[in-house]
Formats: structure tokens, C-alpha cells, sequence
């Protein structure tokens, strides 16, 4: 279940009867203690203010419910659905993503939804890097009975997803989800490597591949703005999953991404089982931050 994460902003207006500009100081220091940068945070404070002065507020619970309301507004900016129709088989996701940030888990559980449609799923273990990386997703590949495409570690990631695009016009496979190297933003060679993988998918696949989803860890903060801007820039992004929303994250960093990058997010993940990735919808979880 989706915990609170902006406990203290609800018990912040709880226990105002009164608006004063305490209260939009404390309001702001709690925004970017729930990790939204410190400029949107003084932004939204400011409108807010605004909004009292000009006797368009009177009480705690309406600064609240403007609050709601601009947050909803701020997310619904930048929205996309996720692809799940391709112009031709397959379809194909590329994951990528720093180390640890449940990139291997995000890939079963989106083999998983795909199977519950009942669609044929191929996996291909891009990550040469780390013997350990092939090993998981193959553990993986059994549990869901779906094909995996791998090579032997230190191998060319790039031939690997050459092989599974192949592999699956020729065994009819309606989904290719393909794992990456978890690359550092800041290792430079890593993040060349990982442009001439796009090259090659867009060379054999005959166009960009169908999802580059950048899978971030919703517990590291503004250091996930920082991930996004670097791999949107290295190789374009078509949306985000935030991963380990299971309440032990605050919950600001998606909207700082939102409002600074413009990029969607699709996805959330909020546990460890196959099914605890939703769907992501603003207004749902702005209802689950200000409840």
C-alpha cells in the first residue's frame, strides 16, 4: 500500500488555524525536506502567498487544497501513456539505469504485465558487464517461462540486442524488454557504449526503440534529477519508472523531475512482488501525498 509521504505537510496545515507567513516558511522548508528542488519549492510557497494576498485564502485547509491542486496541475503538464502497440513486432523496451536502482526487478514485472496480456515475452541480458547481471535475469527468465537472449559476459551488448530483435521475428515474440549495463551517469565511456546500443536497435528494429524507459530509485532524491538529465542527454528518454515508492521515499523528487525535465512518469513501483507496478497518474498521486 502507498504510505503518506508528505505526513508533515498534512500535520503542517492540521495544526494551522490561522495563515501567517510562518506558515509558508515551514510549508517550504517541508517541500524541499520531501526532495522538490529548493527553487520550485520557494516558487510554490510564493504562489501561495500570493493567492493570501489577494484574499483568495483565509484558512490552512484552502492554502492545502490550492496546494493539491497546483501540484496536480504541475504533474498532469508532462504525461504519455505507456507504448504497448508497435508499428511491427516486436515491440521493444530498453531499460536503462544506474546500479541498484531495481532495474533487473522492474524488467520481470514488466515481462510479467505483458504475459497477463498474453503476449509473448523475450528478454535479452544486454548487461555483459557483470556476470551476475546475465545470471539474474536468467533466474527471472525461468520463473516467467519467457525466452532470454544472452552472451557470454564481457561480450558486446550491442550484438546481444542484435540477436534478440532476430530472435524474436523469428520466434514470433510480441515483446523484446532489454536489460542494460548499470552504468554510472558520471562514467563517460559507459554512457558512449550505451549510444551505440540505441544505433544498433534503431538500425535493426528500422526505427527508435518503442519505450527507453530510465528506471530511477525514488529513495536517492535530487541525486535522481541528476541520473534523468544525464541520460536524457545521452540518449533520449521516452519516460521514467520511479521505483521503491513503498513509503520509505519522500515523494518530491517526481515532481522536480516532472517540472525541470519534462519527461513522463510511467510507471511506479511499490513493492517486491510481480504485480506492484502501476500505472502512474498525477492526480492519484497527488491524492496519495496531500490525502
Amino acid at each position: 500500500m502507498l504510505h503518506n509521504l508528505f505526513r508533515r505537510v498534512t500535520d503542517l496545515f492540521s495544526g494551522a488555524n490561522e495563515v501567517t507567513d510562518d506558515l509558508f516558511d515551514d510549508l517550504e522548508e517541508v517541500l524541499i525536506a520531501s526532495d522538490i528542488s529548493a527553487r520550485l519549492s520557494a516558487d510554490i510557497a510564493d504562489l501561495l502567498r500570493k493567492a493570501v494576498r489577494d484574499s483568495r485564502l483565509r484558512t490552512a485547509a484552502e492554502v492545502r487544497d490550492l496546494l493539491r491542486s497546483h501540484l496536480a496541475a504541475l504533474l498532469s503538464e508532462h504525461t504519455a501513456p505507456l507504448t504497448i502497440q508497435a508499428p511491427e513486432p516486436p515491440l521493444f523496451y530498453l531499460i536503462v539505469g544506474v546500479n541498484g536502482t531495481g532495474k533487473t526487478t522492474t524488467i520481470a514485472k514488466l515481462a510479467h504485465r505483458f504475459q497477463q496480456q498474453s503476449k509473448k515475452v523475450l528478454l535479452a541480458a544486454a548487461d555483459t558487464f557483470r556476470a551476475a547481471a546475465i545470471d539474474q535475469l536468467a533466474v527471472w527468465a525461468d520463473r516467467l517461462n519467457a525466452d532470454l537472449i544472452q552472451h557470454q559476459p564481457g561480450g558486446d551488448p550491442a550484438a546481444v540486442l542484435f540477436d534478440s530483435i532476430r530472435a524474436a521475428r523469428a520466434r514470433s515474440a510480441d515483446v523484446v524488454i532489454a536489460d542494460t549495463a548499470g552504468r554510472l551517469h558520471t562514467q563517460r565511456n559507459l554512457m558512449e557504449e550505451l549510444k551505440k546500443v540505441d544505433r544498433v536497435v534503431r538500425r535493426e528494429l528500422g526505427r527508435a526503440p518503442d519505450e527507453t524507459l530510465l528506471i530511477l530509485d525514488a529513495t536517492t532524491g535530487q541525486n535522481a534529477l541528476i541520473q534523468a538529465q544525464q541520460f536524457r542527454d545521452a540518449i533520449g528518454l521516452t519516460g521514467l519508472v520511479m521505483t521503491k515508492l513503498d513509503g520509505t521515499a519522500k515523494g518530491g523528487t517526481l515532481i522536480t523531475i516532472t517540472e525541470e525535465l519534462g519527461l513522463p512518469i510511467k510507471l511506479i513501483g511499490t513493492g517486491e512482488k510481480l504485480e506492484d507496478l502501476e500505472d502512474y497518474d498525477p492526480l492519484e498521486f497527488v491524492t496519495w501525498l496531500l490525502p
